[in-house]
């Protein structure tokens, strides 16, 4: 038997606490991401036990980010998001920019610098679309006009943050990082080194669709004909990986950001629908490994140790963010039930803050407390975020009786 078997032993044990608090969680009414990060504890340095070996897990959860955000790219519709447009995007993004004001405000007052504070505000302004697809799909809604609305308004939050995990880099590069002297300056040369990122996004976007759009579905293309559905799978894989590989080695731009563009070069296949329904089970297994590797850098001592903090992080999520919904929602003249589902949908964080928090605290712009704090408040919101959609019929006819213009 071989002695290096690091990698065989954090997949086995991965996989098989997944399994086991995935199915608990789902006892418990609660989805089965909870569990995931709830294994995550378990085989991290925090608890003791098994450890799994940090390294590896960080690279496993690479791929799983990679494949997530292909997987967003691929469903990615304009034709859906113009649908909704009037409310969607508008509402989406002054509901970020408050939810960010917010969260870096409260982080500015704990003595958190700009950048920190701005990735704090950024971490609680977003929420989960995979907890919102399963939760609307388990409840029937996710066809339904209000259900429309809610993943349109996600899928905003999604391109945002896409942009976000480009321009972080830059944002640190530009803005003074952990400076407590308040006297540093911006010298010509960050100023050519922000040209020139700018400038490798801006070609590696242009490759993109220019190339991209046309090659990669034409590679599908030309992979179907040969009727092999194990050709057809390695084919989707392969350009998910390889452009996310030649995005980071090439143009020094995020994993995140090249999966995410080789899934919308490849929704303009007619292929596209075969390729996200088969390429389905290895993004999930791969995804399930980045809720656990997410879970194996939380100290759950956080919650003793900041538990006011804790609470803030939560009341941003959970209050402000459908707060701002709702109100932006019913003044635009929707219905109450659709500003109801819409804020509920939005009273948790998940994914795209556990990777933008991952990457704040790898650059040092977020200390390992804050980015506990955060892992927490998406336990919280996650957990809660099934009961909350079981009290809006409840919810909406109390609101009617009290307040019937709202009907």
């Amino acid at each position: 038997m071989p002695h290096d078997i690091d990698l065989i032993a954090i997949l086995v044990a991965g996989f098989g606490l997944a399994l086991v608090f995935g199915y608990l969680a789902t006892l418990f009414k609660a989805p089965p991401l909870v569990g995931y990060l709830l294994a995550g504890i378990l085989i991290g340095p925090a608890t003791p036990g098994f450890v799994g070996d940090p390294a590896l897990a960080a690279q496993l959860a690479e791929i799983g980010v990679m494949l997530l955000m292909f997987g967003v790219g691929l469903h990615f519709s304009v034709k859906d998001l113009m649908a909704v447009k009037r409310v969607a995007i508008p509402g989406a993004i002054l509901q970020i920019i408050i939810a960010t004001a917010v969260g870096m405000a409260v982080a500015l007052v704990w003595g958190k610098p700009l950048i920190g504070a701005l990735v704090y505000g950024v971490c609680l302004s977003v929420a989960s679309t995979v907890v919102l697809l399963r939760t609307l799909e388990a409840r029937g809604l996710l066809l339904s006009d209000d259900g429309k609305l809610a993943v349109g308004w996600l899928v905003v939050e999604d391109l945002v943050m896409v942009l976000v995990l480009v321009l972080l880099p830059v944002a640190a590069t530009v803005l003074p990082v952990l400076d407590t002297d308040g006297d540093a300056t911006i010298g010509p040369q960050v100023w050519l080194s922000l040209g020139i990122t700018l400038l490798k996004v801006f070609a590696f976007i242009a490759l993109m669709l220019v190339v991209g759009k046309r090659l990669l579905p034409w590679v599908l293309q030309r992979v179907a004909q040969t009727q092999s559905r194990e050709l057809f799978n390695l084919a989707v894989i392969a350009v998910a990986l390889g452009a996310a590989f030649v995005a980071a080695e090439v143009f020094d731009v995020s994993f995140a950001l090249g999966a995410f563009f080789a899934g919308m070069m490849l929704r303009e296949s007619s292929l596209s629908h075969r390729a996200a329904e088969e390429s389905l089970p290895l993004r999930d297994a791969f995804a399930v490994l980045f809720f656990v590797s997410v879970g194996m850098l939380f100290d759950p001592m956080i919650v003793v140790k900041e538990p006011l903090a804790l609470l803030i992080t939560v009341a941003i999520v959970m209050l402000v963010k459908t707060i701002v919904a709702a109100a932006f929602v019913l003044l635009m003249r929707g219905s109450l039930q659709s500003a109801l589902t819409v804020s509920v949908s939005l009273a948790q964080i998940g994914e795209f803050s556990f990777i933008l928090a991952g990457m704040g605290l790898s650059m040092t712009l977020i200390t390992p407390e804050a980015y506990s704090v955060i892992l927490a408040a998406a336990f919280v919101s996650i957990a809660l975020n099934t009961a909350l959609f079981g009290l809006i019929p409840k919810l909406s006819d109390r609101l009617i009786l009290k307040f019937p213009s709202l009907s």
